[in-house]
């Protein structure tokens, strides 16, 4: 039986059985029924549809809400997507970085950034006591700026390393404008030359002396550090280098850059010696590279790996080693297995040919006294009969800073920040402060050998062809270039990837112009000391054990 024939059946039982509905009243009890028997079943439908579009709505409303909030993020995500996935597939330029020109260090201070506090105002005076070569100090320097504004402290210039391995006496003005770091960094915070004299006498103790776990975060200064500052007045903290930790807050990241990139300027007459040699390599070559050997006696020591000089090397770089109390015992040939081995200069040769560098680049070597001498660096000449050094280029000018490690350490700083390509060999203070100083700056190319990689190459090159070892050498060296897709969020420290401080432009932005080589003739000195085009200031752009070593400079 049908549903109709059903309710047809019911609609005559209630006719006949019920008086009501007999007679003239029949039609209006009927409907009556009707209405009653089909009214609920409306109400049901007709609410689940309402809840329904109601719900739906609230969905929709969510979503297309959440999509235009964050709108720009996405389409810097889909642009830079877009970008990598281009620059995976393209063959490697060399030179520059195709997608370079979409990336500009920007360090400006957030809005909500608070004013600097005041001499008279500040919970004390912090002293600091760097530590390591000149750029293991250039990242204590930085990151005692940073703790200042933190303890709402008056920063006393940092006192360099004098006892270190290098053995360099040189002040803080010595190497760095001191006038310019102070003024440039008015409005984060106040720095004075010294603990004025009244607050000296009035001291009843000599100032305290600390030393804080490395990498230690904002919170441990402020619990453990500022009371005692309030307390004491004047503070010191010693061997500060790598005392704060890698993740901060947006602001205080940019302030690490605005004081690294910007703040730190070096004295006129080390300045002006480091542009001479950058111009006189750009007399010779329209454009040049810079590598940072850095196979200097202590680096190789510290590596704990064997290089080929037998029993004579083993026993000088053991001696050597023993000035890191704190250092294991190593397998040499696990180390470089494991890619902890500075190539030998032939290796890095044999490196940039491979890349494609042609044998008539001209290279600028930054180093110090290179294990070995002359013998080792011999088939690097080879491979680059244009190789010149500050010594080479600059004798004269040299002279007076012969005794003074850290500044022939700043000439090499200067003319390997100007190079087109700058090539790593370890992972040191140098090379990670001038890789991030590069990114900063454009993501000029920034070449580091995939040690670990390479290695195995090197090891087997003679079992094939050279063809064959430079195709190979290129597929190592993909993610090992200096592109803007090299950088993983969570990896690294900040100095060698200041990606708070990297901003991008949308993905049609167009630089032809500047991107020309023919219209890249800039000062040198104007574009080291200026750091970026436009950079005036105040507008910018462009805890672990105690005995973890840190890399040598």
């Amino acid at each position: 039986m049908s549903l109709a024939e059903v309710w047809r059946s019911r609609v005559r039982l209630l006719t006949t059985n019920s008086p009501q509905l007999n007679g003239g009243g029949n039609k209006s009890a009927l409907w009556k029924w009707r209405s009653f028997s089909g009214q609920p079943k409306r109400t049901v439908m007709w609410t689940w549809v309402c809840g329904f579009m109601l719900f739906t709505l609230g969905v929709i409303s969510l979503f297309t809400g959440h999509v235009v909030s964050h709108l720009e993020w996405y389409s810097q995500q889909l642009s830079k997507r877009s970008l990598l996935d281009m620059s995976r597939k393209e063959p490697i330029d060399v030179w520059k970085s195709k997608y370079s020109k979409f990336f500009y260090g920007c360090s400006e201070r957030g809005r909500k950034f608070p004013p600097v506090v005041l001499e008279h105002r500040s919970n004390g005076y912090l002293l600091i006591a760097a530590s390591g070569g000149l750029n293991q100090q250039r990242t204590g320097i930085t990151d005692a700026v940073v703790v200042a504004r933190i303890l709402n402290a008056t920063l006393v210039v940092p006192e360099l390393d004098h006892h270190s391995y290098w053995k360099d006496d040189s002040d803080f003005n010595d190497i760095f404008d001191v006038n310019w770091f102070i003024s440039s960094l008015t409005k984060d915070v106040t720095i004075v030359k010294r603990v004025p004299d009244r607050v000296m006498r009035s001291m009843e103790k000599p100032p305290y002396t600390m030393r804080v776990p490395r990498k230690s975060t904002p919170e441990y200064y402020l619990d453990q550090v500022l009371p005692i500052l309030s307390r004491r007045h004047v503070l010191q903290l010693t061997k500060f280098d790598y005392r704060l930790a890698n993740d901060l807050d947006e602001d205080m990241q940019k302030l690490r850059c605005r004081v690294n990139y910007h703040a730190l300027r070096f004295t006129k007459r080390i300045q002006s010696v480091g542009m001479k040699v950058v111009k006189r390599m750009r007399k010779m070559a329209k454009r040049f590279i810079a590598v940072h050997l850095r196979f200097e006696p202590d680096m190789l020591a510290f590596s704990g790996c064997d290089f080929g000089g037998g029993e004579k090397e083993r026993a000088e770089l053991a001696e050597l080693r023993k000035r890191w109390d704190t250092l294991p015992d190593l397998d040499p040939l696990e180390e470089r297995k494991r890619g902890k081995c500075p190539l030998t200069p032939h290796e890095v040769g044999l490196m940039l040919r491979a890349l494609g560098f042609a044998n008539d680049t001209y290279i600028y070597v930054a180093s110090g006294e290179i294990y070995g001498g002359e013998k080792t660096l011999s088939p690097l000449r080879e491979l680059f009969p244009n190789f010149y050094t500050k010594e080479m280029l600059a004798n004269d000018e040299l002279k007076p800073l012969l005794p003074f490690s850290s500044r022939l350490a700043a000439i090499d700083y200067i003319v390997s920040d100007e190079s087109d390509v700058f090539i790593t060999n370890n992972n040191g203070n140098m090379a990670k402060i001038l890789a991030g100083r590069r990114r900063y700056m454009g993501h000029k190319r920034t070449i580091r050998p995939n040690a670990k990689k390479l290695s195995a190459l090197f090891m087997d090159r003679e079992k094939m062809e050279w063809h064959t070892f430079a195709k190979k050498v290129k597929s190592c060296q993909r993610g090992f270039m200096g592109d803007p897709d090299e950088f993983k969020p969570g990896r690294g420290e900040f100095h060698e990837y200041p990606q708070s401080c990297i901003c991008q432009r949308p993905f049609s932005y167009d630089k032809a112009s500047a991107t020309d080589d023919e219209e890249e003739d800039n000062t040198p000195e104007e574009v080291h000391n200026n750091t970026s085009p436009g950079h005036g200031h105040g507008h910018l752009s462009s805890a672990d054990n105690e005995h973890d070593e840190v890399f040598p400079d």
